[in-house]
């Protein structure tokens, strides 16, 4: 019986299940032998002889194989189909060979099969080779690059910049991608600009939307009204002209479906569906093809085998019809480098078993299968078959021309089954169209005001129907890299390898270099610091072109065109002779170096005209970029004298930074941070590393009246700093809270029973020091009745009084979760304990509400609700309302049984 090895133990069951007793089959648990962490692994000086060691882990695996073959002189080697399944295949012989387990008699052969099915099995047997000794040549190169560039440049680092932990060869190629963008971002400046659309109605009464393309005769670019001036005249100009339809012209346009998966699309598919991580991804199908239900996972390739395609189109007839297949196959030309790389794309081995019918407990594998699945058969239907409708409309002086767009299915193709997924929204104009007929004179129909009122670009102005809405906008920065459109812009690059991709992205996160919030990659101040130390010290060696020539390179290594070994001669020559200059430096040479190099992000002008550089607390002292272990930071070079200090990311570098005062011993500062003003108790320590801070409240994105950086008061900032505050204890257990978050006011609470907690959105920012228990119930409850919808209607009243006499509005007597209250408009008045809710009388009631809004403060609601003259054109801000003034807030609010 020969021994047949493989990398899992989960292959090794799937693999013994086709091969029957006539084999042993056995795991080697991945890569037996690596290079050890220490000086010497690598020797350029004896031409790069390399040292390698079994892993503590790995002799046991290796030990069984050679008790294995003791009684069976024979081995299969048949790990996976790759450059790193061929190198465990290599490290396997030489080590069975070094226990001389290996004899001059014993037969090794090399098999590999793409799918781990009983056909593809059996004939990989039937078809045995010796290992591919070029594709092992270009595992050895690249080994021994990784080696040298980690092993002699992150010494470099520990010396020159405490707190970096590693280089790589490919790792910080990444993490430049993802700092460059950063910087990209912080040095963007929005442009504003305005769009202006119509509501039009057809004869027959069928509503549309158009928007303004020609002005003045002139065509409009995308910047043409830069302000709200010429938004207004154009507002204008279009709802004071009659407009008639002048062109309606329909084109048949057609779309075919995105090739099948290679291991590249298959993260960026998975990260943009599912949120999966690329490590995530590939965990997933990994463990897919052991089980036999996926070709393997690691793959430049989107060719499909003729067996397969037929299959698949076999399938699409019978699920969906004969008319969703086309007259012939489709071929996807192979994208593959090398030979290496030139394997089948990732599809189904059975096209007939959809994710329903899968034997998987995960599941992470069930969605990634069921992507895989769609995709395979989607790549073989025929394409979709739309109408793309234009119409033009204008006004008989031709000054004014506006233009709608839409489509008509008319065959949904591959669309059926899948559409891939995008990075970015876009507007793909694909919203129907009412029969709008050429010549028909239209009238302008509904009112766009609330598309004003949630306007989130800043600014709307409306036409006085209301019917003709200019909308402000601003250009956005470049969008921060997601796992998946990491992953594109390397492969675009030329950088790594499919099988690279996920441990890289994983590294720099290990490295706590870049962080992930919401999906999106951000740089931490340590992965800024080490990618600007490399750009300045070892430029060649982050350079884009030359990590991807240096990658051609080693697939003509693989492909058998060059020598391995005089490709790392020709790599160590010069990168050892910038490793001698580099370590020759003093560490104030490397951060002076560095702070010239970030001196745009690290001291942006101010707007007041004073010196970036000079330290917004002492006024004397120059800012400096310092170095510890956490990272760089700026800090005063009048230290200790001056104990200012603030990240590197641009925070403070704006100026805000100032005391406002003492409280209970510590200093109360103003500083400005990633997501804009704040204030804080107290400096950053070793001992406290994370002092209390608090944002400045906004009201839409303005400042909250009064709580501005340059208003804000000692006495506000403590407040602030008391957030988050208790409200009280729910009733049904747990804490309520009330705080400011990046979105606004709101309050939180968790049952002992849920898994994470209820959150519901204050409308106003002061509500968090003034919300009572009655109204804080009232609320969760109704968002726990409605989770998807937030509030609902409020409970039913025990009793009616009709409206306030003076200001208006109806007064209720509500049942509290804490008794009954008296509700008019915001203002909620807890009955006195002596008082039924059937004995409240309107008089009783309105000087409970008095009472109530005198100590909150509130206004009546009266005063505020006066509707604004109406005028020619009425401009509106979105995120603004009419202010209801409100006093500081307290320091400690009341947490009693009242209304809030």
């Amino acid at each position: 019986m020969p021994v047949v090895v493989v990398e899992s133990p989960a292959k090794a069951k799937t693999i013994n299940k086709y091969l029957g007793s006539d084999y042993t089959v056995l795991a080697s648990y991945g890569h037996v032998r690596d290079l050890p962490a220490k000086n010497g692994s690598v020797e350029p000086d004896d031409d790069f002889a390399m040292t390698w060691e079994v892993g503590a882990d790995s002799r046991k695996h290796v030990k069984a194989i050679a008790d294995a073959l003791k009684d069976d002189n024979a081995l299969i080697l048949a790990t996976d189909p790759d450059r790193e399944g061929e190198a465990i295949s290599w490290h396997l012989q030489e080590a069975l060979t070094k226990r001389r387990s290996i004899k001059k008699d014993t037969p090794v052969s090399r098999v590999t099969f793409n799918a781990i099915t009983k056909e593809a099995v059996t004939e990989a047997m039937k078809n045995p080779r010796q290992v591919d000794m070029p594709l092992v040549e270009a595992y050895l190169a690249r080994r021994a690059l990784d080696y040298l560039v980690g092993f002699n440049l992150s010494p470099v680092l520990w010396r020159k910049l405490p707190g970096a932990r590693s280089a790589g060869r490919v790792q910080s190629v990444c993490l430049r991608l993802i700092v460059e963008r950063e910087m990209e971002i912080e040095a963007f400046n929005p442009q504003e600009y305005w769009s202006v659309k119509a509501s039009l109605a057809t004869p027959r009464g069928q509503e549309f939307e158009a928007r303004l393309t020609v002005l003045g005769g002139d065509k409009l670019d995308k910047y043409a009204l830069a302000n709200s001036t010429a938004a207004e005249l154009a507002v204008q100009a279009v709802a004071s002209r009659s407009l008639t339809v002048q062109s309606v012209e329909a084109k048949p346009a057609s779309r075919n479906p995105s090739a099948p998966f290679m291991t590249s699309t298959l993260q960026q598919e998975a990260s943009r569906k599912f949120g999966m991580g690329a490590k995530q991804c590939m965990n997933a199908a990994q463990r897919l093809y052991e089980a036999g239900y996926i070709t393997y996972m690691r793959t430049d390739g989107i060719d499909m085998a003729p067996e397969a395609v037929q299959e698949a189109r076999a399938e699409i007839a019978k699920r969906y019809g004969a008319e969703y297949v086309p007259g012939s196959p489709r071929i996807y030309k192979n994208k593959a480098k090398n030979a290496q790389e030139a394997h089948e794309c990732i599809r189904p081995t059975d096209m007939s078993r959809d994710a329903k019918s899968l034997k998987v407990s995960e599941d992470d594998q069930r969605k990634l299968y069921d992507l895989i699945w769609k995709r395979t058969l989607a790549c073989q239907m025929e394409g979709a078959r739309l109408e793309r409708t234009t119409v033009d409309i204008g006004s008989d002086d031709r000054q004014v021309v506006l233009r709608a767009t839409g489509q008509v299915m008319l065959f949904d193709g591959f669309l059926r089954v899948y559409e891939e997924g995008r990075d970015d929204v876009v507007d793909d104009d694909d919203k129907r169209l009412p029969q709008i007929m050429q010549g028909e004179s239209l009238k302008f129909a509904a009112s766009l005001a609330a598309q004003a009122e949630k306007a989130d670009a800043g600014g709307a102005i409306l036409s006085d129907d209301k019917a003709v809405l200019g909308l402000q906008h601003h250009t956005q920065p470049p969008p921060r890299f997601t796992e998946a459109t990491l992953v594109k812009r390397m492969e675009e690059l030329g950088i790594g390898r499919p099988s690279t991709y996920a441990s890289v992205i994983t590294t720099i996160q290990d490295r706590e270099y870049v962080r992930k919030d919401k999906n999106r990659l951000f740089p931490e101040d340590k992965g800024r610091i080490v990618t600007i130390f490399l750009l300045n010290f070892f430029r060649t060696y982050v350079g884009y072109e030359f990590t991807a020539n240096l990658e051609g390179e080693l697939d003509d290594v693989s492909a058998g065109d060059r020598d391995y070994k005089d490709l790392l001669s020709r790599f160590w020559r010069d990168f050892s002779a910038a490793i001698s200059e580099t370590s020759d430096l003093r560490i104030t040479e490397v951060l002076d170096v560095l702070d010239d190099a970030l001196a745009p992000q690290l001291y942006p002008p101010r707007e007041d005209g004073v010196d970036p550089r000079i330290c917004p607390k002492c006024g004397a002292g120059q800012l400096h970029l310092k170095t510890s272990r956490t990272g760089g930071f700026v800090g005063c070079g009048n230290y200790p004298e001056c104990n200012y200090t603030r990240p590197i990311s641009g925070e403070g570098a704006e100026g805000y930074e100032r005391v406002l005062g003492e409280d209970d011993g510590d200093e109360i500062h103003l500083k400005s941070g990633r997501f804009g003003p704040y204030v804080q108790r107290g400096e950053a320590t070793p001992e406290n590393k994370k002092p209390p801070r608090s944002s400045l409240p906004k009201q839409g994105k303005d400042f909250l009246p009064g709580w501005g950086p340059n208003e804000v008061t000692l006495e506000q900032a403590v407040t602030l700093l008391t957030l988050p505050r208790e409200i009280g204890q729910h009733p049904e257990g747990g804490a309520i809270q009330a705080n400011l978050g990046r979105f606004g006011p709101y309050i939180a609470h968790q049952k002992p029973d849920e898994e994470k907690p209820v959150y519901v959105n204050l409308k106003e920012t002061l509500d968090v020091f003034e919300i009572g228990m009655n109204r804080a119930v009232e609320m969760l409850a109704e968002k726990r009745a409605n989770p998807g919808r937030g509030r609902r209607a409020a409970a039913k009243a025990l009793k009616e009084l009709g409206d306030h006499p003076e200001s208006g509005g109806a007064i209720s007597i509500m049942d509290g979760r804490y008794g009954p209250y008296v509700k008019w408009e915001k203002v909620n008045a807890t009955l006195p304990k002596d008082v039924e809710p059937k004995d409240v009388t309107v008089e009783m009631a309105v000087q409970l509400i008095t009472e109530k809004a005198g100590k909150s403060g509130a206004k009546k609601k009266a005063q505020a609700k006066k509707a604004a003259p109406k005028k020619a054109t009425a401009k509106k801000t979105a995120a603004k309302k009419p202010a209801a003034k409100k006093p500081a807030a307290k320091k400690k609010a009341e947490t009693s049984s009242d209304e809030g």
